[in-house]
């Protein structure tokens, strides 16, 4: 397979195993869309990691099979390589992605649908695609800007220049350069505290965060409000304030 779901201890790990540099053809795509569905589906995964091993998140999309699309094939095709980043995007739980090597346009756009982004000191990212006479087609020109701002983003895509972990950090692009040897370490940690954590308030954070950005902000304090005044019928919120008045605060466990 050219994604695995791999769960242990509330962390579910998706892993892009397509040697040499992870390349993003249909089949991996589908693949993604399909265990990304699953990992929202399974309550044992409470919180994910999204992972291309070692040496490279992803290099981006199988050019060789691109080049063989006419633009009909495209426009059948453009969809449903849309659905699989978003069915990423839409995963109801903390998601971080391990960014290792490079991570180029369909591998920067998915690490972009994470909302956490942990690189190795030696990552290269950015969205070549105007080098192919093209623009990124999998949410770079919507989730870029909104990551870093339409000025920022514009340059990478306009130029379509990688770059290296110490400016993506500057940009926003990522959110913490680590030793390349401690990505993935530094991510499941990351990823296994928050599993840990009251798993239906941070899916309400996420989606309140999530719908906000797409919004007013009279509809996003509405989106707020409603999931805030809805998480008082949970047994989270009763175990939380229950432990901060007995024990104080930060003490609560919510598995």
């Amino acid at each position: 397979m050219t994604v695995n779901l791999e769960v242990a201890e509330g962390v579910g790990t998706l892993r892009l195993d397509r040697p040499p540099m992870n390349a993003l053809d249909v089949a991996t795509q589908d693949r993604l869309r399909e265990l990304a569905e699953e990992a929202t589906r399974r309550e044992d995964v409470r919180a994910v990691v999204i992972y291309g091993g070692e040496k490279v998140f992803a290099a981006g999309a199988d050019i060789k099979e691109m080049q063989a699309m006419d633009h009909t094939a495209m426009v059948l095709r453009a969809r449903g390589l849309q659905d699989a980043f978003t069915a990423v995007a839409r995963i109801p739980k903390p998601v971080v992605a391990a960014v290792t090597g490079y991570a180029l346009g369909g591998g920067c756009e998915l690490a972009l649908c994470a909302d956490y982004r942990i690189a190795g000191e030696h990552a290269k990212l950015g969205q070549p695609e105007i080098l192919l006479g093209l623009i990124p087609g999998a949410g770079g020109t919507q989730r870029l800007p909104r990551l870093i701002g339409p000025s920022k983003a514009k340059d990478l895509i306009f130029t379509g220049r990688m770059v290296k972990a110490d400016e993506a950090l500057a940009l926003g692009l990522v959110d913490r350069v680590v030793p390349a040897g401690e990505v993935y370490e530094q991510a499941h940690a990351w990823a296994a505290r928050l599993a840990q954590g009251p798993a239906l308030a941070l899916r309400a954070a996420k989606e309140a965060v999530d719908a906000g950005l797409e919004t007013d902000i009279e509809t996003g304090l509405t989106v707020e409000r409603n999931w805030f005044a809805g998480l008082f019928a949970t047994e989270d919120r009763e175990r939380g304030m229950r432990s901060f008045v007995e024990e104080g605060p930060g003490k609560a466990k919510f598995l």
